[in-house]
């Protein structure tokens, strides 16, 4: 993957957890999903922490852009 194609990866799926909002789920619904969304999202941290990890281990900061 291209670092292009890898950074537009990474907005794709950051504009899609975006789109993800429990508090509009009951609580029925979300007792359901529960172990899913726990799967999911502690892979999407461990991905996101493998990335940023990696950043670092070159010598590079990981840092918040300014607010416009």
């Amino acid at each position: 993957m291209s670092s292009n194609e890898a950074i537009e990866a990474l907005r794709a799926a950051g504009s899609a957890l975006g789109d993800v909002d429990v508090s509009g789920w009951d609580d029925s619904a979300l007792s359901d999903r529960l172990a899913d969304l726990s799967a999911a999202l502690c892979e999407l941290d461990a991905q996101l922490s493998r990335v940023a990890d990696a950043v670092r281990a070159r010598g590079l900061q990981i840092a918040e852009p300014a607010a416009a």
